[in-house]
């Protein structure tokens, strides 16, 4: 059994579980990123730091089995931080956890876990794998408030009939309970990041700016416009932007602005109240189906939109192998593309993609 250690809670206390229950446990670290590449100021934090890596190795040696750092720093590079960035530059919001899930991490362990001869991977999220027939199918974990099945959209039909996720009938307080039990006082008081990795001081904008020299000073003087088309001001450039968002525009006017919208090719960043935020529909693309080879017509289903979401009801209906339509039952605010839609049947992951546009 491979189990995925980033040193945080949660993978600690999956990786006992599965060693206590009688698995042959063998634990990894994925050094995905170090912070000083980004050319931040800040100390880096999360699963790639020292700290994180020699937590995840105590535990190993106490609890008597083997622990890797295995570096995957360059295909994660090359393939999320670059998709980062080339997103915010086509006009969209990303969601780099669910691109890494997808494409890196989960393909890094199973290719480690075969060639280590491991039946399994585990790893510490929370959420739940069911099987129907032939089909995999990732479902809600039992703590609805820490439940991250809506990250795990994307993981193929053969790598989820090798996952594990011990986690997802437990609840937090519980997961800490046990890592104090076991004697882990300081991890069971670790703090969690909502950070991207490799972003870790929040600031996505300077980290475009660092990583695409002269983009600010390109794009700088763009226009602010309000949905009627008439001119509001200039902004830094469309890509430091973001749909729904509202701080940060350095503008002043009677009533709340939110962008509804961004022109790339005219570096056009569309402002409008809370009202025009509102959509009924979405197309998603690079879709990855769980619950059924095709999703049959018209469907019924709970979408999300973003993390956070609660979800809406609404219709699904599949166009071709790689597009979703949804139609909602009432308005969605703030349907960001680049972000994932998610649809849910009950607590189960039909499946995802990524929304192309929204009306």
């Amino acid at each position: 059994m491979l189990v995925a250690m980033s040193g945080g809670v949660d993978s600690t206390v999956a990786a006992v579980l599965l060693h206590e229950a009688g698995y042959e446990v063998i634990g990894v670290t994925l050094k995905t990123w170090d912070y000083a590449s980004s050319g931040g100021q800040r100390k880096e934090t999360g699963c790639c730091n020292l700290d994180s890596i020699n937590d995840a190795r105590q535990v190993a040696v106490e609890r008597g089995f083997p622990h890797y750092v295995i570096d995957i720093r360059s295909e994660f590079g090359d393939f999320v931080v670059q998709d980062f960035i080339q997103e915010y530059l086509a006009g969209r919001t990303p969601n780099p956890c669910v691109l890494c899930n997808t494409h890196i991490k989960w393909a890094a362990l199973i290719r480690r876990a075969k060639q280590m001869n491991c039946t399994y991977i585990a790893t510490g999220h929370y959420a739940q794998i069911r099987q129907h027939g032939n089909r995999f199918i990732v479902a809600k974990g039992v703590d609805e408030t820490k439940d991250q099945s809506y990250v795990l959209w994307g993981v193929a039909q053969q790598h989820l009939a090798m996952t594990l996720f011990p986690l997802g009938s437990y609840r937090k307080k519980e997961i800490r309970e046990l890592c104090r039990k076991w004697g882990y006082e300081s991890l069971a008081q670790k703090s969690e990041s909502y950070e991207i990795c490799f972003v870790p001081d929040n600031d996505y904008r300077g980290f475009l700016k660092r990583k695409v020299p002269g983009l600010a000073e390109r794009l700088s003087g763009g226009t602010f416009r309000d949905v009627q088309g008439k001119p509001l001001g200039t902004h830094e450039g469309y890509p430091f932007y973001t749909i729904g968002q509202r701080k940060g525009l350095g503008l002043a006017a009677g009533k709340p602005l939110y962008v509804t919208g961004i022109d790339v090719a005219t570096n056009t960043v569309t402002l409008g109240g809370a009202e025009e935020l509102l959509r009924r529909s979405l197309t998603a693309r690079k879709i990855n189906l769980q619950k059924f080879d095709q999703i049959p017509d018209g469907y019924p289903a709970v979408t999300k939109v973003r993390y956070r979401d609660p979800g809406t009801p609404g219709r699904l209906y599949q166009l071709d192998a790689d597009t979703v339509r949804v139609d909602f039952d009432r308005p969605v605010k703030a349907v960001a593309p680049g972000q994932s839609a998610v649809f849910y049947d009950g607590d189960e992951v039909i499946g995802g993609g990524i929304i192309w546009e929204a009306a």
